[in-house]
């Protein structure tokens, strides 16, 4: 299988960066799967995680909060706003996500920033789910 050049940033720091199989992306129009000559294209991210693999059947999750990818002919590289990996995760850092996501859904009355609060808090709670907390 063919790689392709993969980065992953957030505000903090580099997450990844090297070659990669495989990249499923939380798009906001729905997951979506990056694989090598993938045609160019931008998207907005939303609240979910995002699967890296580099190796066949081993992947690595990263939850990650808004964002945008951009794929072009040199790979793919994702600018999240939040990105936390799997194995840093905790139950006591999504409470205290999901508390920040429904702090920003009650102090907005703009429906798109409403909605987009609601979609995170949901979101959210699945990964917290999905980690069995």
């Amino acid at each position: 299988m063919a790689t392709f050049n993969f980065e992953l940033v957030s505000p903090e720091r580099v997450l990844f960066s090297g070659d990669v199989d495989a990249v499923v992306l939380p798009a906001t129009e729905g997951d979506m799967t990056v694989l090598a000559g993938h045609a160019p294209v931008m998207t907005a991210l939303k609240t979910g995680f995002l699967v890296v693999t580099s190796t066949p059947g081993n992947g690595r999750r990263v939850l990650i909060r808004g964002g945008f990818a951009d794929i072009n002919q040199n790979g793919l590289t994702v600018l999240a706003e939040r990105a936390l990996p799997e194995e840093e995760l905790t139950q006591d850092i999504l409470d205290q996500e999901i508390l920040t996501a429904e702090m920003h859904y009650d102090a907005t009355n703009e429906p798109a920033a409403r909605q987009a609060a609601e979609s995170a808090i949901a979101q959210l709670r699945e990964a917290k789910a999905a980690l069995n907390f």
